[in-house]
């Protein structure tokens, strides 16, 4: 049975907080993943990636993060872009307004700190799109400040370290009693690290737990949260094509989705004489699509425009759009 010290004397968590420290750096500096926006400590790169990663996977981040770097390699190049040029770059990510946010950001950074972001997490969540994880994460790893990071990785990490729920302050109270004095920006990424790598969603790999020894429940108590069963849903769209162009439909600029990004136009339903030209799945949150294209030229009535193959690439297409016409070699 594990007992818990009250708040007015000193915790266990306080206690081996060294140890515990050095127990995972030891681990992360032996174990961790090789990302290419850990080969320096340069903040726009470290901004970039953080933003790319919430709510999205590492592996879907690799490709586009390298893609975006090539384009805009600097915060000034960035905040020079036209926004359909960031937003085409960012195409497939998905969660546009993390592109649009990022994009005002750049500005505000190439306009007010003349190109240097800010050094403080306080500060840094002054610009659009950085909260408070962001700000804790930059300020870290880029500027050596003494400032936790609690991420869903790291809240499972430290539920499970600590054998009780926790909520809100509690969390990060308990992520800044752990912090490394001396490494705090690695100590952050080790944390979240474990978390993806280790202490995962489901039954831990304990075994290879480098804090297994401060760790009160070994793995076992309920989770935070449940994962939903994915809903299931079909779509059609629509291909029309004609003389090396593609017909397509742009979003409203004030829809709730995806504003302004162009995109195949949808059609309620199959005939029964239409055979699927492409077939791809697509999922979004906890939504699975399954998505069927045909060839169809565009009503006289709909309202759309005529684009040159050539041009595809380097437009803000919708994630599924770009999947769609890439697997059919379009682009």
């Amino acid at each position: 049975m594990v007992e818990f010290a009250d708040q007015s004397s000193p915790t266990a968590a306080q206690n081996s907080q060294p140890e515990f420290a050095q127990a995972l750096l030891d681990w992360y500096d032996r174990h961790k993943r090789s990302l290419p926006w850990r080969e320096n400590a340069d903040p726009y790169r470290v901004w970039l990636s953080e933003i790319m990663l919430q709510q999205t996977r590492v592996a879907a981040v690799l490709e586009h993060y390298q893609r975006f770097l090539k384009k805009f390699p600097t915060v000034q190049k960035l905040a020079k872009a036209r926004e359909s040029s960031v937003l085409a770059a960012w195409s497939g990510l998905g969660y546009y307004r993390r592109a649009r946010m990022l994009h005002a950001a750049a500005k505000i950074v190439v306009r007010e700190y003349g190109g240097k972001f800010p050094t403080t997490a306080s500060d840094l969540q002054t610009l659009p799109g950085i909260g408070r994880y962001t700000a804790a994460a930059m300020a870290s790893i880029t500027f050596g400040e003494l400032v936790a990071v609690v991420d869903g990785n790291v809240e499972r990490v430290l539920r499970r370290v600590v054998g009780r729920p926790l909520v809100g302050e509690e969390l990060w109270r308990e992520a800044q009693i752990r912090l490394s004095d001396n490494r705090p920006g690695d100590f952050n990424q080790a944390m979240m690290e474990l978390g993806a790598t280790v202490c995962v969603p489901g039954p831990p790999k304990c075994l290879l737990c480098p804090v297994r020894s401060f760790c009160a429940t070994q793995g076992e108590g309920a989770q935070s949260r449940s994962n939903g069963r994915q809903r299931k849903r079909s779509v059609h769209y629509a291909l029309g094509r004609r003389d090396g162009a593609i017909f397509l439909v742009q979003r409203a600029p004030d829809a709730s989705l995806m504003p302004g990004m162009w995109e195949l136009p949808e059609i309620q339903h199959l005939n029964g004489d239409e055979k699927p030209f492409a077939r791809v799945r697509h999922s979004i949150t906890v939504t699975d699509y399954d998505v069927r294209v045909v060839e169809s030229m565009p009503r006289p009535d709909m309202n759309g425009t005529w684009v040159n193959q050539t041009r595809l690439p380097s437009m803000a297409l919708t994630g599924l759009t770009r999947k769609i016409l890439r697997r059919t070699g379009l682009i």
